[in-house]
């Protein structure tokens, strides 16, 4: 498994407590000391992953050629659903932002759907209340490739939206939070 844009490492570490048969999670972040934070974490739970220091944007650099069965994608975005606890973000923020973290988003799809085994899922999350970093950017990839397949997520939280799951803090009492779920078709 692929845990790309990993740090600090709470889903990592969340990841392997909650998947014991799990054989190997690979965490990728591209700056060495966020890396540290996340070895931090697991060595405090005692956990262990392999720690990659590298661009997800970029994985030919960084990846040995093994494909993945599951990859999480917790992509850099603008913070909107964490704005209660950090109000600076609706000041520090501007649209310009907004459009740079989409096409960030959509540049790490792409990079890193080739890492992914046919008949594998790919997570998309972040901690954004904004469609335009949510489910538009899913609806343009699922467009772009005609091997990617929206799953069904069921739970019984959060807000189905036209791709995915979005979780907002005025209704749930937590974080802002949006997910969906890809299948790779062979």
């Amino acid at each position: 498994m692929l845990d790309a844009c990993a740090a600090p490492g709470g889903k990592t570490a969340h990841i392997l407590e909650n998947t014991p048969d799990l054989q190997e999670l690979v965490a990728v972040d591209l700056i060495d000391k966020r890396l540290e934070m996340i070895q931090n974490n697991l060595t405090r739970l005692q956990l262990s992953a392999t720690l990659i220091c590298g661009d997800a944007t970029k994985p030919l650099k960084w990846w040995d050629g093994k494909k993945f069965d599951r990859i999480l994608l917790d992509a850099p975005c603008s913070g909107t659903g964490v704005i209660r606890r950090h109000p600076d973000i609706k000041i520090l923020r501007q649209e310009k932002d907004i459009n740079n973290n989409a096409a960030l988003q959509f540049k790490l799809l792409e990079a890193l759907w080739p890492l992914l085994n046919n008949d594998g899922i790919l997570v998309y999350a972040t901690c954004s209340v904004l469609p335009q970093e949510n489910q538009m950017v899913i609806e343009k990839f699922l467009l772009k490739y005609n091997n990617a397949q929206e799953k069904p997520i069921t739970v019984g939280w959060g807000h189905k939206v036209t791709h995915g799951i979005q979780i907002f803090p005025e209704t749930s009492g937590s974080d802002g939070f949006y997910y969906a779920k890809i299948l790779k078709l062979a």
